[in-house]
């Protein structure tokens, strides 16, 4: 900061006998306070103006929501006639604007009236395959004591609405609808929240009120079992031992002196008694069987949304079959890891997926990951789509790490039988959909 005169402090006087300037100010002599800027007059106004117009924005919301399309018609046209008739005095615009405008006077008065109903929405499931039908009830009931007039009820469901006429509820009364929602592709669908609506014959206003919260319905892609085919023979319990020695396992490797801090458990005590020294078992440590599910979302990988949804089916199918099987799975797609703990959650994940960014990456990309995050994998399985080239297949595969058992899938939509090659030491298999995978897998097995 630049130093103007006015801010460059005086230097001080020689101090005095208690080692204090002898100029300098008394301490108990209160330093001058800088009071805060009053506002002018001109800044209170717009302040206050600032928040009544916040105000009535939110007015002119509410509003604007409750009128429809063929409302601000009607409205326009009236204020148009009305300012025609008094213009140019013309007797027909009179007359046309006071029909309009009685008209929608009328149709304003259909949005007054009692809307408080008690709503149960019940899913009898909030998960289903894709093709299956969620069948839900809606029940509303008048706890008031009053009669309610005759409304509809709109029930959202994804993109999507159902409407439902509901009659007269006498004080006490309930009214229960079915409904069944088609599920023609996998997703998540909010179902709501139930609003009641009031509106005009004529569709020129209407009036909703939220009466409970959204439920999410999860629409989970289509597996196949794998009865019988089980990638990768390893065991949790034998696991697969590496170069690495531990104190506690289940491989057992040799005998060695005892340490302080060993195990008394793992003491051996034939060989202690024969040499007279005591000995503990050392065992070879081992890792459980770690299965990785490498699916890749980048939309310019896959022909079509058809390989998108065979490729997210293989993998849910794959990784069910690694859950059964008590292994350790671990999901991953070119938007990040999804949780698999549970099958369930597993197929929630999937259920969500959508296609990515390219610059998140493709098959080439995800196998990078797959190797600096899962390097003590057992059996890793790539899944892509059908425009990935033999190079970078190859690259992939070569990504993965040193002793991972490999296979990548392609999901090809223009094959009638699943094909199998090699890819240097990883299998490689194309399928058209999914009801190849069981053939394919015992292709790999064989």
């Amino acid at each position: 900061m630049t130093m103007t005169p006015e801010t460059v402090a005086a230097a001080p006087d020689a101090p005095g006998p208690s080692g204090v300037p002898a100029d300098a100010p008394d301490e108990t002599t209160d330093a001058p306070q800088l009071a805060p800027r009053q506002a002018t007059r001109w800044e209170k106004v717009r302040e206050d103006a600032g928040v009544w117009a916040r105000r009535a924005g939110a007015r002119i919301a509410v509003i604007a929501d409750v009128i429809q399309v063929t409302g601000w018609v009607v409205i326009a046209a009236a204020v148009v006639l009305w300012i025609t008739a008094f213009a140019l005095g013309w007797q027909e615009a009179f007359v046309a604007a006071v029909v309009a405008t009685i008209l929608a006077l009328i149709c304003a008065v259909f949005l007054f009236g009692r809307t408080a109903y008690d709503v149960d929405l019940d899913l009898t499931r909030t998960r289903v395959v894709v093709g299956e039908r969620a069948v839900g009830a809606l029940t509303l009931a008048n706890r008031t004591s009053r009669s309610l007039l005759p409304s509809e009820v709109v029930l959202p469901v994804g993109a999507g609405r159902g409407l439902f006429q509901v009659p007269r509820l006498a004080a006490g009364a309930e009214h229960e609808e079915l409904f069944a929602i088609p599920t023609t592709a996998r997703g998540v669908l909010a179902v709501g929240p139930v609003s009641v609506l009031r509106g005009d014959p004529l569709g020129l206003f209407e009036r909703t009120h939220d009466r409970r919260q959204a439920v999410d319905l999860f629409v989970h892609p289509r597996t196949l079992p794998l009865e019988g085919l089980s990638l990768g023979q390893m065991r949790d319990l034998e696991g697969l031992p590496n170069q690495h020695l531990a104190r506690d396992d289940v491989s057992f490797h040799a005998l060695r002196d005892y340490q302080p801090g060993d195990d008394l458990r793992h003491v051996h005590w034939k060989s202690t008694a024969r040499t007279g020294t005591l000995m503990v078992r050392e065992y070879e440590q081992t890792r459980r069987s770690h299965f990785v599910v490498a699916l890749s979302t980048h939309p310019g990988e896959y022909r079509d949304p058809e390989e998108f949804e065979t490729a997210i089916s293989v993998a849910g199918s794959i990784g069910l079959r690694a859950l059964r099987d008590s292994r350790t799975l671990d999901v991953r797609t070119s938007a990040g890891k999804i949780r698999a703990e549970t099958g369930r959650r597993y197929l929630d994940s999937l259920a969500a997926i959508e296609p990515g960014k390219p610059r998140e990456g493709g098959i080439v990309a995800l196998a990078g990951i797959l190797a600096a995050h899962s390097p003590d994998a057992a059996v890793a399985v790539l899944i892509c789509g059908s425009t990935v080239d033999a190079g970078q297949l190859r690259l992939a595969c070569s990504r993965v790490p040193f002793g991972v058992r490999t296979l990548a899938i392609i999901a090809d939509s223009r094959l009638d039988a699943p094909a199998l090659r090699r890819v240097g030491d990883a299998d490689v298999v194309a399928l058209g959909e999914l009801d190849q995978l069981p053939n394919a897998i015992r292709k790999v097995l064989s």
